[in-house]
């Protein structure tokens, strides 16, 4: 064990004075909480979700520690909530109640069966794996860093709206593109909407996060340093950016299909947390949540996909199975990731039911991810990531023409 996974297992970052820093709210892995000497305000025990007020060194600290047992992400940061301690209470009694309304659906169970759609076929036979490439090597070698507070924290989101824009230029379908601003992080996230034909308040959402980050001992490396991001979150933005192509070539759907690229999820979720957020308390009607977070790396095989069972929705994930059956003939192997794994979390804390599929499983996750060395290379996979853009594109043909919820 070298000095740095010493360090972190024995929590000795921890006990720094936080007086010297501003300490901000956050949920997170209880286990790690504990491992770290992290204080643990309030606990759910059921959930292994603990709130915690940490300082930038301990965010860094979870991050490296989640890493190091095999996961991604680690925590959601409260930091775009209000300031008052007792909403941060609420924030893990609304985890509470998103975690017993998914349990009530389990006692309610009803299996999910899809019928072949030879539209959906067609559609996800037109995903092109150099398109993928082309994508994750154009925002790893263009932009230095997506990092969310970099001195150009948003050059590459204006230059992807740049690219949907004329990408939508033929397109037939009603859309809008639009950069959503926040107070957590000055990044901001991207959003594209096409407009449902029938049924245009009710929402399917398809997303990934699009900043990077570099970690080094004593938390991110320079704002400005090479931070490439290939697989964590580049690949996921591919995928997404490929099925908007498809998408906007296809017949109108009736209800509403949103793509997001958001900020900050490498910082604890910052832009997904407050977009989620602020359509629960719009009363928005989201029916179904995707998040892709790395697929290039086929860490337990070459289409072996994992399917995150925690804090996602188990009739979504069973659709899953049966996209597979009809389409797809991949393997899917189940697994828990942890809370504030990624984006999904925070849909899910409000309430809205998540799906996240992953290029591997958390055993087998990419060791380069949150270094210089997250690049192309040679057992990255393209045609392996093409998958989740077809996963991409059935989930919003499926969902986007049928009245399933």
């Amino acid at each position: 064990m070298n000095l740095l996974v010493s360090l972190l297992l024995s929590g000795a970052f921890a006990h720094m004075p936080l007086g010297q820093f501003e300490q901000k709210a956050v949920l997170a892995d209880a286990t790690i909480l504990r491992q770290l000497e992290i204080p643990i305000v309030m606990e759910d025990k059921k959930l292994n979700v603990g709130l915690s007020y940490i300082n930038p060194q301990q965010e860094q600290d979870i991050s490296k520690a989640s890493h190091l047992l095999g996961r991604c992400g680690g925590f959601e940061s409260l930091e775009g909530d209000s300031k008052n301690k007792v909403s941060h209470f609420e924030a893990l009694s609304s985890l509470r109640q998103a975690a017993d309304k998914e349990d009530f659906s389990h006692f309610l169970k009803e299996s999910v069966v899809l019928n072949y759609n030879a539209q959906i076929a067609d559609a996800m036979s037109e995903v092109d794996p150099a398109n993928l490439e082309a994508t994750v090597n154009w925002l790893s070698n263009n932009f230095n860093t997506r990092y969310h507070r970099s001195q150009n924290a948003n050059a590459h989101v204006e230059a992807l709206k740049a690219k949907i824009l004329k990408m939508l230029e033929g397109s037939n379908l009603p859309f809008e593109v639009e950069t959503v601003a926040h107070n957590s992080t000055p990044q901001r996230s991207l959003r594209v909407r096409l407009v449902g034909s029938e049924k245009p308040n009710e929402i399917i959402v398809l997303g990934g996060h699009l900043d990077s980050v570099v970690q080094g001992i004593f938390g991110p490396g320079p704002a400005e340093g090479r931070s490439p991001g290939s697989d964590d979150n580049a690949s996921g933005s591919a995928n997404i950016l490929e099925a908007l192509r498809i998408l906007s070539t296809k017949a109108q759907s009736k209800r509403t299909i949103e793509f997001f690229w958001y900020a900050g999820e490498e910082a604890g979720l910052l832009g997904s947390a407050e977009i989620a957020r602020t359509y629960k308390q719009s009363n928005q009607d989201v029916i179904a949540v995707l998040q892709l977070d790395m697929s290039l790396n086929p860490g337990a095989g070459e289409m072996v996909v994992g399917n995150t069972t925690d804090f996602t929705s188990l009739w979504l994930r069973e659709m899953l199975q049966e996209m597979n059956r009809l389409y797809l003939n991949i393997t899917l192997q189940e697994f828990a990731c942890g809370y504030g794994c990624s984006d999904h979390a925070s849909w899910f804390r409000q309430g809205y039911s998540t799906l996240m599929p992953f290029e591997a499983t958390m055993n087998t996750i990419n060791r380069r991810i949150h270094t210089k060395e997250d690049v192309v290379h040679s057992g990255s996979s393209f045609n392996h990531s093409a998958v989740f853009s077809k996963i991409a594109v059935g989930f919003a043909m499926e969902l986007g023409n049928s009245d399933r919820r």
